[in-house]
């Protein structure tokens, strides 16, 4: 039954019509009698006790709950809030007398201009950098610069940043003279949200006891945030027909994810996989996608700076396509249109070259190459 809500003014209303027809003669209930007084108190009492019982009614509910209760109450189905994800980068550190040998650590700090956002340099033993036994970024004498991997000191969305904030080194670098970003930084994420967590638990609940694709999409989601993944089943990594088998292509939207992620997710989907089958869990093939337009700007319009603003809206539209997801070609007029009001058009929309739009397949996902706009 649904609590009906009432007003201080309807309780105190209530109250006196209930007063009065229970009298055998007129009460004094106007403003400042003692009686109205009595009411106008009950009221008050009235209305502390609504709100006690909306505090316990929305603590009883995953729907309603917030906060701490809504940890309080999935924590008693085994589930818990994703943590916030640190984003992701590079940076190049440069020097301007390349005359000897320098080295990078893992660890190094390196800050946005404005001092509000922290990295440190990762270690990547595939970077043709890597030194082992220093572990750290060797560049060589004659060699001006090293692009080096990096992650957030702190977790969460603060860490995603433009292109170019990033150019302090935190401590001095010997044989080292600049730092900086030409990509912008990816992947950080907030603690999960209410509403995330929500549907996160309606699915823990609608894949309990279940060998199903819901099943496993949900255990690919409890791994970290961001997570895109795409089930095909009775086929193999190949794309061979073979009954009972199933491959997950996993994508943390950057289309490399790394080797332990894949493993995490691996382990995952033990234990909800159905008896008898057979997994594997692959990143997704990339799918290049050139894009060229030309655009006209209005009378006054500064043309270099709407050219670069749609560039970057157009990169960032194609990187976000999700696993198997076709790239069509008239969205792309239509990103360059939304980014400015100074496009007045848009012609020669061409992807790899041709007029058609890009379709990646299953086990794919787009990613922008070359966005030439002029």
């Amino acid at each position: 039954m649904q609590l009906q809500l009432r007003t201080f003014d309807t309780i105190v209303a209530s109250a006196a019509a209930a007063v009065q027809g229970a009298a055998q003669q007129v009460l004094d209930l106007t403003v400042g009698s003692v009686l109205r007084a009595v009411l106008e108190a009950n009221a008050g009492l009235g209305l502390w006790v609504q709100w006690l019982i909306l505090q316990v009614l929305q603590t009883t509910r995953a729907a309603t709950s917030t906060g701490a209760d809504l940890d309080s109450w999935v924590g008693d189905f085994t589930l818990t809030r994703l943590p916030a994800s640190a984003a992701a980068g590079q940076v190049t550190f440069a020097r301007f007398a390349p005359v000897a040998a320098a080295l990078v650590p893992v660890g190094t700090l390196v800050r946005t201009a404005d001092g509000s956002q922290t990295f440190a340099v990762t270690a990547d033993a595939t970077n043709t950098a890597w030194n082992a036994s220093q572990n750290g970024y060797l560049i060589p004498a004659g060699t001006a610069a090293v692009t080096v991997p990096i992650a957030a000191s702190v977790a969460g969305s603060g860490g995603n940043v433009q292109a170019g904030t990033i150019s302090l080194i935190a401590a001095a670098l010997s044989g080292v003279d600049t730092v900086s970003n030409a990509t912008p930084t990816g992947g950080g994420l907030d603690g999960e949200t209410d509403a995330a967590l929500r549907a996160r638990f309606a699915a823990f609940l609608d894949s309990r006891s279940r060998a199903t694709a819901v099943a496993v999409g949900y255990a690919v989601s409890t791994v970290q945030q961001g997570l895109q993944c795409a089930i095909q089943e009775n086929v193999t990594q190949s794309g061979t027909p073979q009954a009972g088998c199933f491959v997950v292509t996993v994508d943390n939207g950057t289309g490399t994810p790394p080797a332990n992620l894949l493993a995490a997710v691996s382990q995952q989907i033990e234990t909800v996989r159905p008896l008898g089958s057979i997994w594997t869990v692959v990143p997704p093939g990339v799918v290049g996608a050139n894009v060229s337009m030309t655009i006209t700007t209005a009378a006054g319009a500064n043309h270099p700076n709407v050219v670069a603003a749609v560039t970057a809206a157009i990169t960032n539209f194609v990187d976000t396509r999700s696993i198997g997801e076709t790239l069509p070609l008239s969205r792309l007029a239509q990103v360059a249109y939304d980014t400015s009001a100074q496009v007045v058009n848009v012609t020669n929309v061409l992807l790899n070259g041709v007029a058609a739009d890009l379709v990646p397949g299953a086990g794919s996902v787009v990613k922008a190459g070359a966005v030439a706009v002029s």
